[in-house]
């Protein structure tokens, strides 16, 4: 059963994992089958030029996936809509291509191996599907739909046939090249920002693939330092993004030097890509944690004081002394704004503390309460069991 909104949706949710998916009339579709395969950059690596030259005969009840002389993948579909439009969804890879087999395929294309990086860089970040991506799942299913059937055919077809680029173009073929790994970096780059400025931690999963050390253009001899500089730009992209979202620079300088001292200390490349990975993450959390959007002046004042110094005096009258506005007024304007009494997120925050440094440290009892602002040791026992159901000493002992 045809529902172009379900169809809207899938390419919605393909486009939101970096995946174009575009409806073509039957006359565009025959367009781009019948136009003769171009030698040259400027096309190689549009969805457009995948499907030239290609003879697929799409009928209903049918999908063919297409795998290219890249290695790039496609799908495509007629959809029973009247019309015979057809659905095309691509490019995306299975596995990201080892350094090999980029070399392999850029060998069998033409790539000037002064230009390979490139070729790399464009693959970088390129979606990589494996076959258990819940995008296939999702794609099953609006296909049993649309076809109003548990099962429909899949077909096969493999382009092997090389997109020999000509020779005599090579320098124009280099320069199409390179624009189009600028585009795609700086297209993930910006897709990667807005993913920290919003704290979306869940794009980590679409993002991932693009964490690959293949996909670093080696401008340096030592292969580990110059992991090490792509990292510290990493770090300084995403504290830029954390900041649109709404953290303030104290927050910020601290999540910043850690990772920074981190990336120094990266023993070899192949932790590169981990780190990078665990900067998104700590940059993603920190905006959900400490962003302060639509907070008055008062009540970000209020939470940098408390977020600064967990030991200090954090009592309503001492912070409300501190801002210059009456106790009375602070503890409205924070109620209203955070959702919760200023004493109830002092002592949530505390708590938070108390249990980071009871799992990593091997600080006293009363040290950790101490550290939390809290001098009275069972008043903190207290407070910490009432949080977490465990005494300090219970909660420690669990690995």
């Amino acid at each position: 059963m045809f529902d172009r909104q379900e169809l809207l949706l899938l390419c919605d949710v393909f486009g939101r994992c970096r995946i174009q998916a575009v409806i073509l009339s039957p006359q565009e579709w025959q367009a781009r089958t019948a136009a003769p395969r171009l030698h040259s950059f400027e096309h190689l690596f549009s969805q457009d030029h995948a499907f030239r030259g290609v003879s697929l005969p799409l009928a209903p009840g049918a999908v063919f996936r297409l795998t290219d002389s890249f290695d790039r993948r496609f799908l495509c579909l007629e959809l029973p809509d009247g019309a015979r439009s057809v659905l095309c969804i691509g490019p995306f890879v299975s596995t990201a291509p080892s350094r090999e087999r980029l070399l392999a395929l850029g060998e069998t294309n033409r790539i000037s191996p002064q230009n390979q990086h490139l070729l790399a860089e464009y693959f970088g970040a390129l979606p990589v599907l494996t076959t258990d991506n819940p995008l296939f799942v999702l794609f099953a299913t609006f296909c049993e739909r649309l076809w109003d059937s548990p099962t429909f055919e899949i077909h096969d077809v493999s382009d092997t046939e090389p997109t020999l680029l000509h020779a005599e173009d090579t320098d124009q073929n280099d320069t199409l090249l390179h624009i189009k790994a600028m585009e795609q970096r700086y297209a993930f780059e910006n897709e990667l920002l807005r993913a920290v400025s919003l704290g979306q931690l869940h794009m980590e999963s679409q993002l991932f693939g693009a964490f690959q050390e293949e996909s670093f253009e080696q401008r340096l001899t030592d292969t580990l330092r110059n992991s090490k500089n792509y990292c510290v730009i990493m770090n300084t992209l995403l504290r830029k993004a954390a900041e649109q979202g709404g953290v303030h620079p104290l927050h910020l300088d601290r999540i910043s030097s850690a990772f920074a001292a981190e990336i120094e200390a990266l023993p070899s490349t192949a932790k590169s890509n981990a780190l990078m990975l665990d900067m998104f993450r700590g940059y993603c959390r920190l905006v959900r944690e400490q962003a302060m959007r639509g907070h008055s002046r008062t009540v970000q004042n209020a939470l940098l004081l408390i977020g600064n110094d967990l030991s200090a005096d954090l009592s309503l009258q001492a912070l409300s002394t501190a801002l210059g506005v009456s106790a009375g007024y602070l503890s409205a304007v924070f109620k209203k704004e955070t959702g919760q009494t200023l004493s109830a997120y002092v002592r949530k925050k505390r708590m938070e503390t108390a249990r980071q440094l009871l799992r990593s440290t091997d600080l006293q009892v009363q040290t950790v309460a101490a550290h939390c602002g809290i001098l009275d040791t069972q008043y903190f026992s207290k407070l910490f069991k009432q949080a977490t159901g465990k005494t300090p000493k219970e909660f420690r002992a669990v690995k």
